[in-house]
């Protein structure tokens, strides 16, 4: 049995974090799926994270520490819908760390 997901695209401009800024060691292949959190707490802690994988063509590997117009594409949940809208940041971790940031430059629900 074959299920088939809703997706929303995501045109985001992403930068990750040197190893010397806290971030990681090895630069982004594409399919890379780290956390997505939006939102947190006055603590700087987050209760939700979101699933969503970074895609790109060019350049094969994303080097660390500079920025990049690329797509990250979420599974669609009514909860995450409120987060999407232009020029929203948000956060891009691995466990507690956080690995980059991203921006919302524009966006593309599924089709119904």
């Amino acid at each position: 049995m074959q299920t088939s997901f809703k997706l929303i695209h995501v045109k985001a401009k992403v930068r990750f974090k040197t190893a010397e800024e806290g971030g990681r060691t090895t630069g982004i292949l594409s399919g890379y799926r780290p956390n997505h959190v939006f939102e947190y707490e006055e603590d700087g802690t987050f209760t939700q994270s979101w699933i969503g994988d970074i895609q790109f063509s060019e350049p094969e590997m994303l080097e660390l520490g500079k920025e990049y117009e690329l797509t990250v594409r979420f599974l669609w949940r009514e909860q995450i819908l409120p987060y999407f809208q232009k020029g929203r940041k948000w956060g891009l971790y691995e466990g507690d760390l956080q690995v980059g940031e991203g921006e919302i430059l524009d966006f593309m629900m599924p089709e119904k």
